[in-house]
């Protein structure tokens, strides 16, 4: 009998530390469930610059996680007008930006952080010897641009209209990250993209400047979603990209002052 009343004791021991172990595991999940996660819905165009800023904010707040969704300013603004959840929207325009204003997801005023301006690329060596904006209206030319929705297609479309400049472009894209990618895959003969995007190409394409994309200069706003579940760390992050570290992340990228 005392075996068998050892026996119980020793089996209720084990199972009393076993549901100690499950209890420890569940609190250490219990733990990592209440990290909190600010969503950042951000233009194509800021994904180099905006994944380094996410990664300087969370090293600056242990606990808390920076998820980017990146693309086109309208395919953004459309998602979070149909309810997508997000803490944050940054985008390539103001227009793009005041859907989002207007179907009620942001009641703040948003803030403008950044300019950008257009240029042209070609694939290395420039084998078409684009020396012009006039130069894209060429027979022939597989020219690839931004959809007319997006910031850089509206952009586009303002420059040549301005100059009397008629293109036919062969693809419009619904991201500047597209056309950058058509051009460098050696699928376009040039694209118009951001100064931006062709500074981050680097060796993998030509850039060609011309004057008249000073005529179009594209404002980025950045704004907290009203309906944010992590208001504090989604201000935090607004904060940093529109201070004095996120201004140096930007130059550095090749943005322009507000």
């Amino acid at each position: 009998m005392r075996r068998g009343r050892t026996g119980f004791r020793s089996g209720a021991a084990l199972t009393a530390f076993a549901l100690l172990g499950v209890a420890a595991l569940s609190g250490c999940g219990s733990s990592d469930s209440d990290a909190t996660t600010v969503t950042v819905f951000a233009a194509a165009s800021l994904r180099q610059v905006f994944t380094e800023l996410g990664a300087e904010y969370e090293d600056t707040h242990p606990g808390t996680k920076v998820v980017f969704s990146f693309a086109g300013s309208s395919d953004l603004a459309a998602q979070l007008n149909q309810g997508a959840p997000a803490d944050v929207l940054a985008t390539a325009d103001a227009v793009n930006m005041d859907k989002v204003v207007t179907g009620g997801r942001i009641t703040e005023q948003p803030q403008i952080f950044a300019t950008n301006a257009l240029t042209i690329v070609t694939p290395p060596g420039n084998p078409e010897h684009i020396a012009s904006l006039a130069d894209l209206s060429r027979p022939g030319l597989s020219l690839v641009v931004c959809a007319p929705q997006v910031p850089c297609g509206s952009a586009t479309e303002q420059v040549t209209s301005a100059a009397g400049v008629t293109i036919a472009p062969v693809s419009e894209e619904s991201s500047v990250s597209d056309v950058l990618a058509k051009v460098t895959t050696g699928q376009a003969d040039a694209g118009v993209v951001y100064v931006t995007d062709a500074k981050q190409a680097g060796d993998k394409v030509v850039t060609v400047p011309f004057a008249e994309s000073a005529s179009v200069v594209n404002a980025y706003p950045i704004a907290v979603l009203s309906d944010t579940t992590s208001t504090s760390d989604a201000r935090g992050f607004v904060a940093l990209v529109t201070g004095a570290d996120g201004r140096r992340a930007l130059t550095a990228a090749g943005f322009g002052s507000p």
